[in-house]
């Protein structure tokens, strides 16, 4: 799709928008792979259901597993703009952006080394992610999982499982946090 030969309106629209600029608009497809919105302002697309459109990671920080648990078709949102995607002339937005971070407020009130009680929510080879905030997941690198190392992930825990484990490292820039799975203290109930 060339550019502003084209559509010189919808190029104009576009090229006039600036980065973190909140435009309000309307859900009008939900696809695997996105969220299409028509935009209030601006012309509308030739080819597309909206000239705006938001990646699945745009639309929530929380972890979800399809944009129909964030946003129903009909819906009215409004979102930052990113970026202009030239190459589909469409105006990329973020949903997120217009949420505060949960990540940040927890790395705020949060230290490393700090106990906390959590729920394993998925295990992968590399080791198991624990939500221990509403929305705050952590991974438990496999060789801080068992002692001794060396069993799979499954052997050791399963998801729903409710486990205590320690605060190794918060990355605040990437966003993760690293966790270490809590030592059981021996009971001194056989005196």
């Amino acid at each position: 799709m060339s550019g502003s030969s084209e559509n010189p309106e919808l190029w104009a629209f576009l090229e006039s928008l600036h980065c973190g600029e909140l435009l309000s608009g309307t859900v009008t497809a939900i696809e695997r792979f996105g969220v299409f919105v028509a935009l209030d302002d601006g012309p509308a697309h030739p080819f597309f259901p909206g000239v705006g459109f938001l990646t699945i990671p745009e639309l929530s920080w929380r972890r979800i597993a399809a944009a129909s648990d964030v946003v129903e078709v009909g819906q009215r949102v409004s979102c930052a703009f990113l970026q202009f995607d030239t190459w589909n002339m469409e105006a990329r937005l973020s949903l997120r952006a217009t949420q505060p971070d949960p990540f940040q407020a927890f790395a705020d009130s949060t230290a490393v080394g700090r106990m906390l009680h959590g729920r394993v929510t998925k295990l992968v080879p590399i080791g198991v992610f624990v939500e221990v905030a509403d929305g705050i997941e952590g991974l438990i690198p496999l060789r801080e999982l068992t002692r001794p190392p060396g069993a799979a992930p499954d052997e050791v825990v399963q998801v729903g499982d409710e486990i205590t484990v320690v605060v190794t490292e918060i990355d605040q820039e990437r966003r993760r946090l690293a966790l270490s799975r809590a030592e059981t203290l021996p009971t001194c109930d056989d005196s």
